[in-house]
């Protein structure tokens, strides 16, 4: 990782709110792309997932998502469920966050793409019983067209129109096969 990169982490962190802004915003754009330099971040990431400051939980679970595909050894495989944890944290604009670039995991392989859809699948099939569950299955959604417009996987497209069938309140169904025209 380059000096630049480093400050850009260093930033993020800042008491600073433009400055940790910028950087957050550099990061993510950085890692849109694969890079060499994931692990050098990926243990101190997967840390802030529990951080006491519910900002550095969701940047570091958006980093870790955009570094999926930087992930030559498939951690990722062993580290998800810690990930998948802050979509349901206390504070739910962080969980809200989280669970909205949950999807970029997907893109790191097969295998990746397919855990990350079992856990969504899950998900909204069982969450009616927590809070803001509309939007939750929203963005699952949301996330599910994600993928199949990167991947222009046929499956994803099937089984989210499956998830969509199990709604029985028809405002929000019709709300759902929006996402999907």
């Amino acid at each position: 990782m380059d000096s630049q990169m480093k400050k850009e982490f260093e930033k993020s962190k800042s008491k600073d709110k433009e400055e940790r802004y910028e950087a957050y915003q550099t990061i993510l754009k950085v890692t849109e792309q694969k890079v060499d330099w994931a692990y050098e971040v990926w243990d101190q990431l997967l840390e802030d997932l529990s951080h006491k400051d519910n900002h550095q939980r969701s940047r570091a679970a958006q980093y870790l998502a955009n570094l999926a595909k930087s992930d030559p050894e498939n951690k990722m495989l062993q580290d998800f469920p810690k990930l998948w944890e802050v979509t349901k944290d206390e504070k739910f604009v962080t969980a809200r966050h989280s669970l909205q670039s949950i999807w970029k995991v997907g893109l790191a392989g097969t295998a990746q793409k397919e855990m990350v859809l079992e856990y969504m699948v899950h998900r909204f099939t069982y969450c009616t019983d927590e809070k803001n569950y509309t939007l939750i299955r929203s963005d699952i959604l949301q996330n599910m067209r994600n993928l199949y417009n990167h991947l222009d996987d046929e499956n994803i497209k099937n089984k989210a129109i499956e998830l969509i069938e199990i709604v029985d309140d028809h405002k929000y169904k019709k709300k759902y096969i929006n996402i999907w025209k």
